[in-house]
């Protein structure tokens, strides 16, 4: 039988990204880029979030994509950022069809129609692509954002690279062990609904509370997560880049409290698993991490 440890080792390569999904994210990229080419004055794009930061949890979706926007595009930056967002879904429309496109906050989502099986599994296959459309700005990058919680929208800058360079740090910091640790957490997330939003909301507020070194138990560093995520989940919490609204400002006071309960919650069932282990009850342990985590974590 797995030990508690063998099985976090395998949970966490499960949630690895492997090269057959690489490989159908990367074609899925030039194809949208192939096809925003007809329609855009696109300078280049590239893949950027959690896939490219290696934070992004399975099953592979909302993939981001910038599609950095040329001069012939500029006069979008005088009209409001709805505009351009409406430019971006129906040019996706004409190419995947009205069910498959959705306008978001800061990009439009297209949904290739991949369903996960039982066990989170898609064949290798992502799911869906977040278009960005944005403009080079300086050092940085200028994207249309339509606002939070009825708030009035605007442009917001923002820089991926920062984000990335902040993740490769806090990995080294943290025995290599950081981003795992995130892509669990985020999987938690994923399984519960979703109670924290963004899911980049975890991955910064992880960079504060994951206080190096790495104590060498995933267990007890997991449970520990849970408890000060719930703790802190009613904070504030900046772009880690500095430039944009903050990153915690997509929930209201009523869904940072369910999200508190949840968090708890989890840390309470985490703590229950640990004692089950620590009595000897290894395969009870194993299907009670299970139970909390979802169908990626291995029972054998």
């Amino acid at each position: 039988m797995l030990t508690i440890e063998e099985a976090f080792t395998k949970f966490r390569s499960r949630l690895e990204l492997n090269e057959k999904e690489q490989a159908n994210a990367s074609s899925r990229q030039r194809e949208i880029r192939a096809h925003m080419d007809t329609r855009f004055d696109v300078e280049h794009d590239f893949l950027t979030g959690s896939y490219a930061r290696h934070t992004k949890t399975k099953p592979l979706k909302d993939v981001d994509i910038f599609c950095v926007l040329g001069e012939g595009e500029r006069h979008y930056r005088k009209e409001a950022p709805s505009a351009l967002l409406s430019a971006v879904e129906d040019a996706l429309v004409d190419k995947y069809g009205r069910a498959a496109v959705k306008r978001q906050r800061r990009s439009v989502c297209v949904d290739f129609g991949v369903k996960p099986d039982a066990d989170d599994k898609t064949d290798h296959r992502v799911v869906s692509f977040d278009v960005v459309p944005a403009f080079a700005l300086g050092d940085c990058y200028e994207i249309p954002d339509l606002g939070a919680l009825g708030g009035a929208g605007g442009w917001t800058k923002t820089d991926p690279r920062v984000h990335a360079n902040k993740a490769i740090e806090a990995q080294k910091a943290y025995s290599s062990e950081w981003k795992g640790l995130v892509r669990m957490m985020k999987y938690w997330n994923n399984h519960h609904d979703k109670p924290i939003k963004p899911s980049f909301l975890i991955e910064v507020m992880a960079l504060e509370v994951l206080h190096p070194p790495y104590g060498g138990e995933r267990s007890r560093e997991l449970q520990a997560f849970f408890a000060t995520l719930a703790a802190r989940i009613h904070e504030t919490w900046s772009d880690p880049a500095g430039l944009g609204p903050p990153v915690s400002d997509v929930m209201d006071a009523a869904m940072r409290s369910s999200a508190r309960m949840a968090l708890l919650e989890a840390e309470r069932a985490a703590a229950h698993a640990i004692d089950l282990a620590r009595r000897g009850r290894q395969g009870d342990a194993l299907r009670a991490w299970r139970e909390l985590f979802g169908p990626l974590f291995p029972l054998s």
